[in-house]
């Protein structure tokens, strides 16, 4: 038995020290823990690792992601939660899934549209929270979201 938490002690404090130092992590109010994907933290993920940290969080027991259009990384996000739920590893009603609006659509006439940009970049049919990702808006310079 002491074996056994030995090992599940290191692998969880080697996921939290991988987790910790490379992307977001956020404690929320019931002492669970989120995952940001977000390339604005200490280590800017690419795609591949996008796919890779969010199976890896999704096997050890993550359940709510957070991701945005603007980290360019939502297809890979989708796609792994996509396989983790193909494979078993969760249902999908067991992910709690955010995604933000971001500041050049926030005309009310684009909302709708970068929701379903979203969803089209995700695959997913829904989701759970979407918020505004900054209340500035800002003017697109390519003329798109």
């Amino acid at each position: 038995m002491y074996s056994f938490l030995y090992a599940f002690t290191s692998y969880f404090i080697s996921l939290w020290i991988l987790l910790q130092a490379s992307h977001g992590i956020n404690r929320i109010h019931d002492y669970n823990f989120m995952l940001s994907l977000t390339n604005f933290s200490k280590k800017s993920l690419n795609l591949e690792e996008a796919l890779e940290v969010t199976k890896f969080a999704l096997e050890v027991g993550f359940r709510h992601i957070d991701c945005a259009h603007a980290y360019k990384n939502e297809e890979h996000v989708g796609q792994a939660i996509r396989s983790k739920i193909a494979d078993g590893t969760v249902k999908g009603e067991d992910i709690f899934y955010t995604s933000k609006l971001w500041s050049t659509c926030l005309q009310p006439e684009l909302v709708q549209s970068a929701l379903e940009k979203s969803l089209k970049s995700l695959q997913l049919d829904y989701v759970d929270l979407y918020l505004i990702h900054t209340p500035v808006a800002l003017k697109s310079m390519s003329g798109s979201s």
